[in-house]
C-alpha cells in the first residue's frame, strides 16, 4: 500500500490541528435531531410495499439499470416518474437525476456559456459552486439574501458585458443566471422570491431555485415556488427525494427545450449509471404516499417548528439561533472545539444532533444544526432545549 503523498499528510494534519477533521460516524440509538427525513417517509413501512407493488406491476425485475439512460438505463418506471413529476410540481418537463449533487454539477456546468455571467447567493451549496466552476461562464456571488446586492451585481454585469439593462434592447446572446435555495441548508431561511423574480424580469435574467430543502413539504407536498405560485417565472428548479421524500435522486424541473438539452450536454446524467427500477419506483412510492396519507406529516412538521420557535422564546435562546420558519436551526456556537463540546453533551443525553464545523461554515459561525422532523414529540423538542439552555449557562 503506497505512502500517503507529504502535501495530502499535511492537509490532514491541518484539519485536525484545527478540530475540523472529519470521520464517518456509527450508528447510534438516539432521538433524532440529525437527519434530513423531515417528514419520517424514509421510516414509512407503507412506502416499501407500495414500491414492492409498482415493482410488480410494472413486471421489473432488474436489480440494477444496467447502463446510462441514454444506452440501456431509461427503464419504464423513468417515463412515469417524469410524467408525474411534471404534474404534480406544475412544471412542462422534469428530468431525473441520480442525485441532487449531480443535477446541481449537471445544469451549472453545462447550461452557462463562456460569455455568461452567473450570479449566486454566497451561502449557496457545494453541488451548485462546483459546478459553476466546471463550466465556462464568469461567476460571482451576491450577499446571502440581500436583494440590494443583487441589484447592484445584474447592474455591473450588465455593464461587464456591455448589455442594455433590459432584455429586450439586448444585441448579443450573453446571459445572466441567478441562483439561490428555497430554504438554505446551513440556516434554515428563505430569500424574499418575489422581489428577485421581479428582479429576474426587468432585466432579463434567468432564475434558478434549488428546492432540496422545500421539497413535498411546501405547496400541498410540492415546493415553495409552487406554494407561493411562481412556477412561471422560473427557469429551472431543482427538487430532491433524499430528504422530505424519504428516498435518494433529485430532479430538474423546466421546459421541454431545457430538457432536450441536458440529455445531450449534462455530463453527470450521460456518463453515469441510472438509477435502478427499485429506486425510482420508491420515488413515485413516497408521492403516492404523501398524495393520499402525507397531510398529517406535514402538519406534524409545521406545529413542531412552530413549537421549537416557541420554546426558543420562552427559554430566552432567540439571540442564539438563526431565525428560521423552516425544518432547520442552527444554534451559533463560535468555535470548532466548543460546538464539537456541546454536539458530545447532547450526544451523551440522547439526542442526535450534529455541529457543522469550519471550513463547511465560516470560522466563527460554527452551529449545531437542529433537523426537526414530522414524528418528534413536543416533549423532545422541549427537553432538548432546556438541556441546551443548561449547558450554555
Amino acid at each position: 500500500m503506497g505512502k500517503l503523498p507529504a502535501k495530502l499528510e499535511s492537509k490532514l494534519a491541518e484539519r485536525s490541528a484545527n478540530q475540523s477533521l472529519r470521520s464517518l460516524p456509527e450508528e447510534a440509538d438516539r432521538v433524532d435531531f440529525s437527519s434530513n427525513d423531515y417528514l419520517g417517509l424514509a421510516r414509512e413501512r407503507a412506502i416499501g410495499k407500495k414500491t414492492k407493488d409498482l415493482l410488480l406491476l410494472d413486471g421489473e425485475w432488474r436489480r440494477g439499470a444496467s447502463g446510462s439512460r441514454l444506452l440501456s438505463g431509461n427503464h419504464a418506471l423513468y417515463p412515469k416518474l417524469e410524467s408525474f413529476l411534471a404534474k404534480h410540481h406544475n412544471s412542462e418537463a422534469a428530468l431525473v437525476f441520480n442525485s441532487g449533487y449531480d443535477a446541481n454539477v449537471g445544469f451549472f456546468s453545462s447550461v452557462p456559456q463562456r460569455g455568461d455571467m452567473v450570479l449566486y447567493d454566497e451561502l449557496i451549496h457545494a453541488s451548485i459552486r462546483d459546478g459553476i466552476k466546471m463550466g465556462n461562464a464568469k461567476s460571482y456571488k451576491f450577499a446571502h439574501n440581500d436583494l440590494e446586492d443583487l441589484r447592484t451585481k445584474v447592474e455591473k454585469s450588465l455593464r461587464a458585458l456591455c448589455l442594455p439593462t433590459g432584455r429586450q434592447s439586448r444585441s448579443n446572446d450573453s446571459e445572466i443566471y441567478i441562483v439561490t435555495e428555497s430554504v438554505f441548508s446551513m440556516d434554515g431561511d428563505s430569500p424574499d422570491l418575489k422581489p428577485m423574480v421581479q428582479i429576474c424580469r426587468d432585466k432579463g435574467c434567468h432564475l434558478i431555485i434549488d428546492e432540496a430543502h422545500a421539497t413535498g413539504i411546501y405547496g400541498d407536498g410540492r415546493d415553495l415556488v409552487c406554494k407561493m405560485g411562481l412556477k412561471d417565472e422560473i427557469f429551472a428548479r431543482i427538487i430532491t427525494f433524499g430528504k422530505a421524500m424519504g428516498g435518494h435522486g433529485a430532479a430538474i424541473l423546466g421546459s421541454e427545450d431545457l430538457k432536450t438539452y441536458l440529455i445531450n450536454f449534462a455530463r453527470s446524467l450521460i456518463y453515469t449509471t441510472a438509477l435502478s427500477p427499485h429506486s425510482v419506483a420508491g420515488i413515485l412510492a413516497s408521492y403516492h404516499f404523501l398524495e393520499s396519507n402525507g397531510k398529517d406529516h406535514i402538519i406534524g412538521l409545521l406545529n413542531n417548528i412552530e413549537h421549537f420557535n416557541a420554546q426558543i422564546r420562552e427559554l430566552g435562546l432567540e439571540k442564539n439561533f438563526i431565525e428560521s420558519n423552516s425544518a432547520i436551526h442552527c444554534l451559533i456556537v463560535p468555535g470548532n472545539q466548543q460546538v464539537k463540546s456541546l454536539a458530545g453533551h447532547l450526544q451523551q443525553a440522547g439526542y442526535n444532533v450534529k455541529p457543522i464545523l469550519s471550513p463547511t461554515v465560516k470560522g466563527g459561525e460554527e452551529r449545531l444544526r437542529f433537523c426537526l422532523h414530522a414524528f418528534n414529540t413536543r416533549e423532545e423538542i422541549t427537553s432538548i432545549l432546556k438541556e441546551v439552555k443548561n449547558y450554555l449557562n
